[in-house]
């Protein structure tokens, strides 16, 4: 059945501000029938996909590292609990800020430590098949047959280099970076100082997180809290007695369950895998790694850790230790402490991105064509090229939908 709208009204012409003169057809509008949106336009409630996406920048050495939160509030924050504290009013701290664990993140710290030890197995395995290579002079890091011809090292003897990398042979460290922090068996007790920083052992920061969210491990031994801790401001007020640290169960001679845990020689504890095997391995490496990167973002939303704002240095628990071994932008003003602040996830499990190669047979990437590539985190390019499937969520940053042009093509490209 035909349906007849009523007659359209003409609109006087009426000159547009592009001096274009445009005739305006007028109609009733609850007279129409619905229109669906086609299916090739974007919809609010879609999400959008983006082609590629460029990395954070890179902060200057010379700079302070910004806050993870707005100053403003933590300068508020502040002030509200100095009111309190002169008010002699006790702050209200919940777990794990009082001292006792969070039982939900229990399973979660147990799962994040299993998913470590089979991403530093996975990665021992895979770097017998997979080559990597390391620059002697800087911190560069590239996944593939050779090094690649980028101009961008920045090393002690990068000017009589040009700016090209000084390629070594690779480790897991190279890949897997070694952020380490002190193991104290009571985090709210006594603080590290310079002279006793010795006394303390220095393991992976990721496992020092689960150790405090509440993994028992025999040889790093930590204590358990059953009433809480009272606070005024920011003077404890009581913390319970004086716990002595009980003497390490550890040996050198005898091998133990914290062998697995870190990257040691990893290389010679683990033998290369078998050709069907790789692709396999690839995968659940993978897996393990974007399990502790999901553990470590959902027990630092709970845990604190501190990171130094100027260095690399990370500290987990309620504050910073004062040993004073930082040697970065004006120091000598803080005589070498640290200037502690919240750490954010990157601080604690480094992504250490990596360019991304397309064919690692192929030539090598130059700096005439570096804007067509995309970077991805180390691990993910391992496990990449020994063939594990690629998330989602890297694809855009690795550039997979750009084409890379010919470097005589490069210069008439827009």
């Amino acid at each position: 059945m035909l349906q007849h709208f009523p007659a359209a009204s003409i609109v006087p012409w009426i000159p547009s501000h592009r001096g274009v003169w445009l005739g305006i057809v007028k109609c009733e509008r609850h007279h129409l029938p619905a229109l669906r949106p086609a299916q090739d336009q974007p919809t609010r409630n879609r999400k959008i996909q983006h082609q590629n996406v460029d990395l954070p920048s890179i902060q200057p050495k010379n700079k302070k590292k910004p806050y993870p939160i707005p100053l403003k509030e933590i300068q508020h924050a502040a002030r509200a609990d100095k009111k309190l504290a002169q008010m002699g009013v006790e702050k209200s701290l919940e777990p794990p800020k009082n001292g006792l664990l969070v039982p939900d993140l229990i399973p979660v710290a147990y799962e994040v430590l299993d998913a470590w030890k089979i991403l530093i197995k996975g990665l021992a395995q895979l770097l017998h098949v997979v080559p990597v290579h390391a620059c002697s002079e800087c911190s560069e890091v590239h996944v593939a047959q050779g090094g690649h011809s980028i101009q961008d090292c920045h090393g002690t003897t990068s000017g009589q280099r040009r700016s090209l990398h000084s390629w070594v042979k690779g480790s897991i460290n190279d890949v897997l970076l070694p952020i380490e922090s002190y193991h104290l068996y009571d985090p709210f007790g006594r603080r590290i100082t310079h002279e006793t920083r010795f006394n303390y052992d220095r393991i992976p920061a990721v496992v020092e997180l689960c150790i405090q969210a509440g993994v028992d491990l025999p040889e790093y031994p930590s204590r358990r809290r059953t009433s809480p801790i009272r606070m005024i401001g920011r003077k404890i007020i009581d913390q319970g007695e004086f716990v002595e640290e009980p003497q390490s169960s550890r040996s050198t001679d005898l091998p133990s369950s914290i062998v697995d845990l870190d990257t040691f020689r990893a290389l010679e504890r683990f033998s290369p895998p078998a050709e069907l095997e790789v692709p396999r391995i690839a995968q659940e490496t993978l897996d393990a790694y974007e399990k502790v990167l999901w553990g470590v973002r959902k027990l630092m939303k709970k845990y604190t850790v501190k990171a130094c704002g100027y260095c690399s240095e990370v500290h987990v628990g309620p504050w910073g230790h004062n040993a004073k071994l930082c040697g970065e932008f004006k120091h000598q003003w803080r005589d070498g402490k640290h200037g502690w602040q919240d750490a954010i996830v990157e601080e604690v499990f480094s992504p250490n991105y990596v360019w991304h190669v397309r064919d690692p047979k192929g030539p090598a990437l130059t700096s005439s064509l570096r804007r067509y590539y995309g970077k991805a985190p180390a691990v993910v390019e391992v496990c990449m090229q020994a063939g594990a499937r690629v998330p989602a969520k890297y694809k855009p940053m690795m550039r997979l939908d750009i084409v890379v042009p010919e470097s005589e093509e490069a210069r008439l490209a827009v």
